[in-house]
């Protein structure tokens, strides 16, 4: 079996692989960095004898964009499972694509993977909208190195922001609105956010396309990607794993190249 396993600001998702190459499971937790490598153990086989399965872990890759989280991570593979992880972003963990982007430049390695998962699905040429805390934009090439990349809100975090700077104003839900114009409070602004969000999605990827000078494909991905897709189609595709898939990638490249 192989463990991928993707710390993001929000939550940490555990996805086993069988030996086949299909997924066995997909638990998902809170991002604590206070989580120590023993609650992760209990967590996480707890779960595993619910699921009825025995985790006989041959590698485990890890993709962080919490440092303070990845040594616990660490802990948690080596004391478990005997096996030192591979981690995304670190010089040990080889990368199936270039990286060009400004000197110095450290990239978020969840949008590595996400790119290297969208070249090997779809080919060069892509813009991947990924949803979580915030919303990213990242751009493969043609030979599908990562190339940039527009950072924007989370939708989530834009609500929150909303209900904090404005004391009127109520927690809502993200949902697809009846009508633009909002008749009450809650109907305002959840108008104002699903559909400033499509706008949002539309014009950058178009700019991107003007920038870049060709059409690109563009890839949807993260927790509410099909909310969008489904009422206002905006991506020509939807992953709704492209994370795991893209460590799952890069794993198996580094087992070809005698990494690990």
């Amino acid at each position: 079996m192989l463990l991928t396993i993707d710390c993001g600001n929000t939550n940490t998702v555990f996805t086993l692989w069988g030996d086949e190459g299909h997924t066995l499971c997909t638990l998902r937790t809170s991002t604590a960095h206070q989580r120590t490598a023993d609650a992760y153990w209990v967590w996480f086989s707890t779960l595993l004898k619910h699921h009825g399965i025995e985790p006989k872990v041959r590698g485990v890759i890890i993709s962080s964009t919490v440092p303070r989280v990845v040594f616990n991570l660490r802990v948690f593979t080596d004391r478990y499972f005997d096996l030192r992880p591979l981690v995304v972003g670190k010089p040990e963990c080889l990368l199936p694509i270039d990286v060009r982007v400004d000197a110095g430049t450290q990239v978020g390695p969840d949008r590595l993977v996400n790119t290297v998962a969208g070249f090997n699905h779809y080919g060069g040429d892509l813009i991947i909208v990924d949803f979580g805390t915030a919303t990213t934009f990242d751009v493969a090439d043609a030979d599908g190195a990562y190339i940039g990349g527009v950072i924007a809100p989370g939708v989530n975090l834009s609500l929150e922001a909303l209900h904090m700077a404005a004391a009127a104003l109520p927690h809502v839900d993200i949902t697809h609105p009846d009508k633009v114009i909002g008749t009450n409070t809650v109907a305002c602004m959840q108008s104002g956010i699903f559909w400033g969000y499509v706008g949002l999605i539309k014009e950058i990827s178009s700019r991107i396309m003007e920038e870049h000078g060709r059409d690109m494909k563009v890839i949807g991905t993260g927790g509410l990607a099909p909310l969008f897709q489904s009422h206002a189609p905006v991506f020509d595709h939807f992953e709704d794993d492209l994370t795991m898939a893209g460590l799952k990638i890069i794993y198996e490249y580094n087992e070809e190249q005698g990494n690990v």
